[in-house]
C-alpha cells in the first residue's frame, strides 16, 4: 500500500478546502487506475502531524496560506518540528505544494520549496497558488470559499501524486 500524506493549515478555510480537494483527486486517480485499495490518503492538520507521519508516507502534499509574504506560522512550525527528524530519511519522495494567497503566494511557495530541497524531496509540479484577492483586513480575516475551478486544479495535483505513487516501480 502506498501512503500519501497531506499536511495542511488554514485559518479561513481556503487551504483546508484545497487540501480536501487534493485528497478527493488522489482517491479518484486511484479509482481510475483500478487501485483504490492500494492507496491510503491521510489528511492531517499541521499541528497534528509529526515525524512519524512523514516517515510513514511515500508522497507528501503541503497546503497552507501565505501570511505576510511567507508561510503560515502553524505550517512553518510543522516544518521546524519535523525537519531534522526526517532529514536524510525521506530523500527522493515526491511532493507537491498548494498555497492560498490574498495577492501573491510566491513567498510561501519558495519557503516550502527550499525546505523540500533540503529534505531532497522530488517536486512533481510547480507550486499551485490560488489567489483569492483578499486585500482589506475584513476580507483577509473572513471565511473563504475557493472557486470550483481552483478546487479542480487542486484535485489534479492530488491525482498526479497518487498516479505517480501507484505507477512507480
Amino acid at each position: 500500500m502506498k501512503r500519501l500524506l497531506i499536511v495542511w493549515h488554514s485559518r479561513t478555510g481556503a487551504a483546508r478546502q484545497m487540501a480536501e480537494a487534493a485528497a478527493r483527486g488522489a482517491a479518484a486517480a486511484a479509482a481510475l487506475l483500478e487501485q483504490p485499495d492500494d492507496l491510503a490518503v491521510t489528511l492531517r492538520r499541521a499541528a497534528d502531524s509529526g515525524v512519524d507521519e512523514v516517515l510513514a508516507s511515500d508522497g507528501l502534499l503541503f497546503c497552507a496560506p501565505e501570511n505576510l509574504a511567507s508561510l503560515s506560522g502553524e505550517m512553518k512550525e510543522f516544518f521546524d518540528r519535523c525537519y531534522y527528524g526526517v532529514l536524510d530519511r525521506i530523500a527522493g519522495r515526491p511532493y507537491a505544494c498548494l498555497v492560498s494567497a490574498g495577492s501573491d503566494g510566491a513567498g510561501a511557495a519558495r519557503q516550502v520549496e527550499r525546505i523540500c530541497t533540503g529534505w531532497r524531496l522530488r517536486p512533481v509540479a510547480p507550486a499551485l497558488i490560488v489567489n483569492l484577492g483578499a486585500q482589506t483586513p475584513d476580507q483577509i480575516l473572513a471565511p473563504k470559499t475557493v472557486a470550483p475551478a481552483e478546487l479542480a486544479r487542486c484535485e489534479e495535483v492530488g491525482g498526479l501524486l497518487a498516479g505517480l505513487l501507484l505507477t512507480a516501480g
